[in-house]
């Protein structure tokens, strides 16, 4: 595994090191992806899953969505895997400031990450679209039909729907993070899903790395690549570096 070991001295030597991780991270735990040739985009159903979910079809085809959605996006039947493992382990070190993840399996706060900015939300966070309360995802996922309020009012995931902008907040202190970082490890993404991908021109720090099974349109401007599974890398840098 080529320039593994400068890849170790950089996490070592960094004073703050940042990942920005995608759908890869999760695949290793057995979830599917959703662009990749056996993804969810790939698969055939009465509605293209980009339709799905969708805010407009959310509101119009409310069960057709808790359908798809409790079939494909339930993460109960998975758990984090050792890329989430030795992430957890590297913030409580101080090796790494923060995670930010396109991810909405919350698998990164279930192995121990404390600060991770969820560009897409999460499944663990819900609402009532009425009254606002907030319930867990046992809910959504327990349910048969649309999941609703104690006031009546429909529960909806608090994740980013196509058609909605993402929360400004999480954007902003994501942004903040990419640019003060000296050491970004990206991670697990084909880099196509925008605004995300564009946060990577906010970097200004000194290594960039990708460590993605596919080769990217952004791989040329990175100082090193890995096209290696994520488990692969991390089973190193967790004997490397405790």
């Amino acid at each position: 595994m080529d320039n593994i070991d400068t890849l170790i001295q950089w996490i070592q030597e960094s004073k703050k090191t940042v990942f920005f991780g995608g759908a890869g991270v999760s695949t290793e735990s057995g979830l599917k992806d959703f662009r990749s040739q056996d993804g969810l985009y790939n698969e055939k159903y009465d509605y293209p899953p980009e339709e799905i979910l969708s805010h407009s079809f959310f509101l119009n085809h409310t069960e057709d969505f808790y359908k798809f959605y409790r079939d494909k996006l339930n993460p109960h039947n998975y758990k984090p895997n050792i890329c989430h493992n030795v992430l957890a382990k590297l913030e409580s070190i101080g090796k790494l400031s923060s995670i930010i993840t396109q991810n909405i399996d919350g698998f990164h706060q279930d192995a121990g990450s404390k600060k991770v900015l969820e560009l897409h939300g999460s499944v663990k966070r819900n609402y009532c679209m009425d009254c606002h309360k907030f319930y867990d995802d046992q809910i959504v996922f327990s349910s048969s039909h649309i999941p609703k309020c104690s006031c009546g009012g429909i529960i909806k995931p608090d994740v980013v729907l196509y058609e909605e902008g993402l929360d400004d907040d999480v954007v902003e202190e994501a942004l903040k993070e990419i640019s003060e970082a000296d050491l970004l490890i990206i991670g697990g993404t084909s880099l196509n899903v925008y605004p995300a991908a564009g946060f990577l021109n906010y970097f200004r720090g000194k290594h960039l790395v990708l460590i993605n099974r596919d080769v990217t349109t952004y791989d040329h401007h990175c100082d090193l690549v890995f096209h290696e599974s994520l488990g692969k890398i991390f089973q190193v840098i967790e004997k490397e570096v405790f």
